[in-house]
Protein backbone atom coordinates (compact mmCIF):
# COMPACT_ATOMS: atom_id res chain seq x y z
CA UNK A 1 0.00 0.00 0.00
CA UNK A 2 2.83 2.11 1.25
CA UNK A 3 5.01 1.60 -2.27
CA UNK A 4 1.77 2.46 -4.19
CA UNK A 5 1.26 5.58 -2.90
CA UNK A 6 4.69 6.08 -3.23
CA UNK A 7 4.32 5.85 -6.86
CA UNK A 8 1.72 7.45 -7.69
CA UNK A 9 3.07 10.42 -6.11
CA UNK A 10 6.36 10.42 -8.29
CA UNK A 11 3.95 10.09 -11.42
CA UNK A 12 1.83 13.01 -10.36
CA UNK A 13 5.46 14.78 -9.63
CA UNK A 14 6.71 13.52 -12.84
CA UNK A 15 3.38 15.00 -14.57
CA UNK A 16 3.56 18.10 -12.80
CA UNK A 17 7.25 18.47 -14.52
CA UNK A 18 6.54 17.13 -18.06
CA UNK A 19 3.10 19.94 -17.64
CA UNK A 20 6.01 22.39 -16.34
CA UNK A 21 8.56 21.75 -19.16
CA UNK A 22 5.83 22.48 -21.88
CA UNK A 23 4.60 25.44 -20.94
CA UNK A 24 8.19 26.60 -20.19
CA UNK A 25 9.52 25.56 -24.08
CA UNK A 26 7.98 28.40 -25.56
CA UNK A 27 10.23 30.80 -23.65
CA UNK A 28 13.42 28.70 -23.61
CA UNK A 29 12.68 28.13 -27.63
CA UNK A 30 12.76 32.53 -27.99
CA UNK A 31 15.58 32.56 -25.50
CA UNK A 32 17.48 30.16 -27.06
CA UNK A 33 16.94 31.67 -30.74
CA UNK A 34 17.32 34.98 -30.06
CA UNK A 35 19.50 35.38 -27.12
CA UNK A 36 21.58 31.86 -26.40
CA UNK A 37 22.49 30.50 -29.91
CA UNK A 38 23.62 34.70 -31.24
CA UNK A 39 25.47 34.91 -28.29
CA UNK A 40 27.44 31.63 -29.41
CA UNK A 41 27.88 32.27 -32.62
CA UNK A 42 29.42 36.21 -31.76
CA UNK A 43 31.96 34.39 -29.99
CA UNK A 44 32.42 32.16 -32.58
CA UNK A 45 33.16 34.86 -35.29
CA UNK A 46 35.40 36.14 -32.37
CA UNK A 47 38.02 33.45 -33.14
CA UNK A 48 38.01 32.49 -36.69
CA UNK A 49 39.49 34.87 -39.59
CA UNK A 50 36.52 35.03 -41.94
CA UNK A 51 33.02 33.54 -41.84
CA UNK A 52 33.92 32.09 -45.62
CA UNK A 53 36.95 30.69 -44.80
CA UNK A 54 36.36 30.07 -40.87
CA UNK A 55 40.10 29.33 -39.63
CA UNK A 56 40.90 29.52 -35.99
CA UNK A 57 43.06 32.28 -34.81
CA UNK A 58 42.50 32.02 -31.26
CA UNK A 59 43.47 36.08 -29.43
CA UNK A 60 44.17 37.85 -33.09
CA UNK A 61 41.27 39.65 -33.50
CA UNK A 62 41.66 40.31 -30.10
CA UNK A 63 44.99 41.50 -30.45
CA UNK A 64 43.91 43.83 -33.21
CA UNK A 65 40.81 45.30 -31.63
CA UNK A 66 43.29 46.65 -28.74
CA UNK A 67 45.15 47.75 -30.92
CA UNK A 68 43.04 50.15 -32.83
CA UNK A 69 42.99 53.39 -31.89
CA UNK A 70 39.47 54.24 -32.37
CA UNK A 71 38.64 51.23 -29.97
CA UNK A 72 40.81 52.51 -27.05
CA UNK A 73 38.77 56.23 -28.15
CA UNK A 74 35.34 54.49 -27.31
CA UNK A 75 36.54 52.43 -24.49
CA UNK A 76 38.09 55.08 -22.22
CA UNK A 77 34.84 57.33 -23.18
CA UNK A 78 32.26 55.03 -22.34
CA UNK A 79 34.16 53.93 -18.94
CA UNK A 80 34.38 57.50 -18.17
CA UNK A 81 30.98 58.37 -18.61
CA UNK A 82 29.96 55.10 -16.71
CA UNK A 83 32.41 56.03 -13.38
CA UNK A 84 30.77 59.76 -13.56
CA UNK A 85 27.17 59.27 -14.17
CA UNK A 86 26.34 55.70 -12.84
CA UNK A 87 27.59 56.62 -8.88
CA UNK A 88 25.75 60.45 -9.26
CA UNK A 89 22.33 58.23 -10.94
CA UNK A 90 22.48 56.57 -7.51
CA UNK A 91 23.55 58.80 -5.06
CA UNK A 92 20.85 61.65 -6.43
CA UNK A 93 18.17 59.78 -6.72
CA UNK A 94 19.01 58.15 -3.11
CA UNK A 95 19.15 61.35 -1.74
CA UNK A 96 15.89 62.65 -3.66
CA UNK A 97 13.93 59.76 -2.13
CA UNK A 98 15.53 60.11 0.97
CA UNK A 99 14.50 64.08 0.97
CA UNK A 100 10.66 63.45 -0.29
CA UNK A 101 10.26 60.68 2.34
CA UNK A 102 10.50 63.55 5.04
CA UNK A 103 7.45 64.95 4.14
CA UNK A 104 8.67 68.41 2.66
CA UNK A 105 6.09 71.02 1.32
CA UNK A 106 5.46 70.02 -2.18
CA UNK A 107 6.39 66.47 -2.37
CA UNK A 108 3.65 65.93 -4.75
CA UNK A 109 5.12 68.20 -6.91
CA UNK A 110 8.59 67.23 -6.99
CA UNK A 111 7.69 63.82 -7.80
CA UNK A 112 5.76 64.94 -10.80
CA UNK A 113 8.53 66.80 -11.89
CA UNK A 114 11.16 64.23 -11.90
CA UNK A 115 8.90 61.39 -12.80
CA UNK A 116 8.03 63.50 -16.00
CA UNK A 117 11.05 62.39 -18.22
CA UNK A 118 10.08 59.26 -18.30
CA UNK A 119 7.29 60.00 -20.18
CA UNK A 120 9.40 62.11 -22.81
CA UNK A 121 10.23 60.75 -25.92
CA UNK A 122 13.53 60.71 -26.40
CA UNK A 123 13.69 62.63 -29.82
CA UNK A 124 11.65 64.97 -27.52
CA UNK A 125 14.52 64.36 -24.62
CA UNK A 126 16.97 65.48 -28.11
CA UNK A 127 14.88 68.59 -29.37
CA UNK A 128 15.37 69.98 -25.67
CA UNK A 129 18.84 69.63 -25.54
CA UNK A 130 19.72 71.05 -28.74
CA UNK A 131 17.36 74.21 -27.90
CA UNK A 132 19.30 74.32 -24.53
CA UNK A 133 23.23 73.67 -25.71
CA UNK A 134 23.12 75.17 -29.26
CA UNK A 135 25.92 77.56 -29.97
CA UNK A 136 22.93 80.13 -29.74
CA UNK A 137 20.97 78.26 -27.48
CA UNK A 138 19.29 79.05 -24.33
CA UNK A 139 22.55 78.27 -22.12
CA UNK A 140 24.57 80.54 -23.87
CA UNK A 141 21.54 83.53 -24.13
CA UNK A 142 21.95 82.58 -20.03
CA UNK A 143 25.68 82.79 -19.23
CA UNK A 144 26.33 86.03 -21.61
CA UNK A 145 23.86 87.98 -19.40
CA UNK A 146 27.00 87.55 -17.02
CA UNK A 147 29.47 88.26 -19.21
CA UNK A 148 30.87 84.92 -20.07
CA UNK A 149 31.67 83.79 -23.34
CA UNK A 150 29.16 81.60 -25.09
CA UNK A 151 30.72 77.54 -26.66
CA UNK A 152 29.99 75.20 -28.87
CA UNK A 153 28.69 72.66 -25.98
CA UNK A 154 28.73 69.83 -28.38
CA UNK A 155 32.02 70.73 -29.81
CA UNK A 156 34.11 72.07 -26.79
CA UNK A 157 35.34 69.66 -24.12
CA UNK A 158 32.73 69.97 -21.67
CA UNK A 159 29.94 67.59 -24.54
CA UNK A 160 30.01 65.07 -21.87
CA UNK A 161 29.25 66.75 -19.35
CA UNK A 162 25.92 68.14 -21.11
CA UNK A 163 25.12 64.06 -21.88
CA UNK A 164 25.73 63.17 -18.01
CA UNK A 165 23.17 65.64 -16.88
CA UNK A 166 20.79 64.37 -19.91
CA UNK A 167 21.40 61.00 -18.74
CA UNK A 168 20.59 61.97 -14.95
CA UNK A 169 17.40 63.77 -15.85
CA UNK A 170 16.06 60.79 -18.22
CA UNK A 171 16.78 58.43 -15.11
CA UNK A 172 16.65 59.89 -11.73
CA UNK A 173 13.10 60.00 -11.51
CA UNK A 174 12.47 55.55 -11.96
CA UNK A 175 15.99 55.30 -9.58
CA UNK A 176 13.69 57.66 -6.88
CA UNK A 177 10.57 55.47 -7.28
CA UNK A 178 12.65 52.17 -6.51
CA UNK A 179 14.33 53.60 -3.58
CA UNK A 180 11.04 55.30 -2.42
CA UNK A 181 9.64 52.00 -2.34
CA UNK A 182 12.28 49.89 -0.23
CA UNK A 183 12.48 53.07 2.38
CA UNK A 184 9.01 51.99 2.78
CA UNK A 185 9.55 48.42 3.60
CA UNK A 186 12.09 48.98 6.48
CA UNK A 187 10.74 47.65 9.40
CA UNK A 188 9.36 50.70 11.41
CA UNK A 189 9.72 49.02 14.66
CA UNK A 190 13.43 49.20 14.03
CA UNK A 191 13.40 52.70 13.12
CA UNK A 192 11.47 53.37 16.10
CA UNK A 193 13.96 51.58 18.29
CA UNK A 194 17.10 53.73 17.29
CA UNK A 195 15.06 56.65 17.79
CA UNK A 196 14.61 55.25 21.18
CA UNK A 197 18.03 54.86 21.54
CA UNK A 198 19.41 58.03 20.72
CA UNK A 199 20.00 57.86 17.09
CA UNK A 200 20.60 60.55 14.77
CA UNK A 201 19.29 60.75 11.11
CA UNK A 202 23.00 59.78 10.13
CA UNK A 203 23.37 56.95 12.25
CA UNK A 204 20.25 55.72 11.14
CA UNK A 205 20.80 56.23 7.21
CA UNK A 206 24.12 54.38 7.37
CA UNK A 207 23.41 51.52 9.96
CA UNK A 208 19.79 50.53 9.22
CA UNK A 209 18.31 52.23 5.74
CA UNK A 210 21.11 51.58 3.65
CA UNK A 211 21.54 48.25 5.49
CA UNK A 212 18.21 47.20 3.91
CA UNK A 213 18.69 49.11 1.03
CA UNK A 214 21.28 46.90 -0.22
CA UNK A 215 19.77 44.83 -2.58
CA UNK A 216 17.65 47.79 -4.26
CA UNK A 217 21.25 49.68 -4.19
CA UNK A 218 22.89 46.90 -6.78
CA UNK A 219 19.61 46.82 -8.50
CA UNK A 220 19.43 50.52 -9.03
CA UNK A 221 23.33 49.93 -9.59
CA UNK A 222 23.02 47.63 -12.32
CA UNK A 223 20.28 49.27 -13.74
CA UNK A 224 21.84 52.70 -14.58
CA UNK A 225 25.13 50.80 -15.70
CA UNK A 226 22.62 49.29 -18.41
CA UNK A 227 21.56 52.30 -18.93
CA UNK A 228 24.95 54.47 -19.09
CA UNK A 229 25.59 52.19 -22.04
CA UNK A 230 22.40 52.58 -23.57
CA UNK A 231 23.03 56.44 -23.86
CA UNK A 232 24.14 55.82 -27.14
CA UNK A 233 20.65 56.62 -28.68
CA UNK A 234 20.92 60.42 -27.69
CA UNK A 235 24.51 61.21 -28.82
CA UNK A 236 23.82 59.53 -32.11
CA UNK A 237 20.75 62.48 -32.54
CA UNK A 238 22.26 65.13 -31.51
CA UNK A 239 25.82 64.26 -32.91
CA UNK A 240 25.23 61.51 -35.68
CA UNK A 241 27.57 58.78 -36.46
CA UNK A 242 31.11 60.34 -36.03
CA UNK A 243 31.02 63.19 -32.78
CA UNK A 244 33.51 64.97 -31.37
CA UNK A 245 36.30 62.52 -29.58
CA UNK A 246 34.47 63.12 -25.95
CA UNK A 247 31.06 61.26 -27.14
CA UNK A 248 32.99 58.94 -29.36
CA UNK A 249 31.54 55.63 -27.55
CA UNK A 250 31.74 51.69 -27.88
CA UNK A 251 28.60 51.74 -29.75
CA UNK A 252 29.68 53.96 -32.29
CA UNK A 253 32.50 51.68 -32.44
CA UNK A 254 30.42 48.83 -32.87
CA UNK A 255 27.75 50.29 -35.12
CA UNK A 256 30.42 51.75 -37.84
CA UNK A 257 32.20 48.52 -38.29
CA UNK A 258 29.21 46.56 -38.30
CA UNK A 259 28.55 49.06 -41.44
CA UNK A 260 32.02 48.13 -42.60
CA UNK A 261 31.40 44.16 -42.58
CA UNK A 262 34.02 43.81 -40.02
CA UNK A 263 32.05 41.17 -38.35
CA UNK A 264 35.53 39.86 -36.45
CA UNK A 265 36.27 43.05 -35.14
CA UNK A 266 32.59 43.43 -33.99
CA UNK A 267 32.68 40.17 -32.33
CA UNK A 268 35.19 40.73 -30.47
CA UNK A 269 34.45 43.85 -29.47
CA UNK A 270 30.92 42.07 -27.89
CA UNK A 271 32.97 39.62 -26.32
CA UNK A 272 34.96 42.03 -24.23
CA UNK A 273 32.40 44.44 -23.40
CA UNK A 274 29.93 40.84 -22.19
CA UNK A 275 33.23 39.78 -20.12
CA UNK A 276 33.63 43.70 -18.82
CA UNK A 277 30.20 43.72 -17.76
CA UNK A 278 29.94 40.09 -16.06
CA UNK A 279 32.90 41.08 -14.34
CA UNK A 280 31.63 44.26 -12.97
CA UNK A 281 28.00 42.31 -12.32
CA UNK A 282 29.77 40.01 -10.47
CA UNK A 283 31.93 42.41 -8.24
CA UNK A 284 28.48 44.31 -7.50
CA UNK A 285 26.67 41.37 -6.34
CA UNK A 286 29.81 40.25 -4.01
CA UNK A 287 29.52 43.41 -2.29
CA UNK A 288 25.86 43.45 -1.42
CA UNK A 289 26.18 40.16 -0.30
CA UNK A 290 29.21 41.26 2.06
CA UNK A 291 27.25 43.99 2.90
CA UNK A 292 23.68 42.99 3.52
CA UNK A 293 24.53 39.85 5.01
CA UNK A 294 23.96 40.98 8.86
CA UNK A 295 20.68 42.65 7.98
CA UNK A 296 19.54 39.27 6.90
CA UNK A 297 20.92 36.94 9.43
Amino acid sequence: MKLTKRMEKLNLRARDSIHGALWLAPSIAGVAAFYVVPFFIVVYYAFINSPLRAEFVFFDNFERLFQNQAFKLAASNTLRFSVVSVPLAVILSLGIALMLEARIPLRSQFRTFFLSPLMVPVASVVLIWQVLFHPNGAVNEFIELFGVQGIDWMQSELNQVVVVVLFLWKNLGFNMILFMAALSNIPKDVLETADTEGAGPIRKLFYIKLRYLSPTLLFVTIFSLINSFKVFREIYLLTGDYPYEGLYMLQHFMNNIFRALDYQRLASAAVVMTVAMVIIIAALFVMEERFGRDVEE
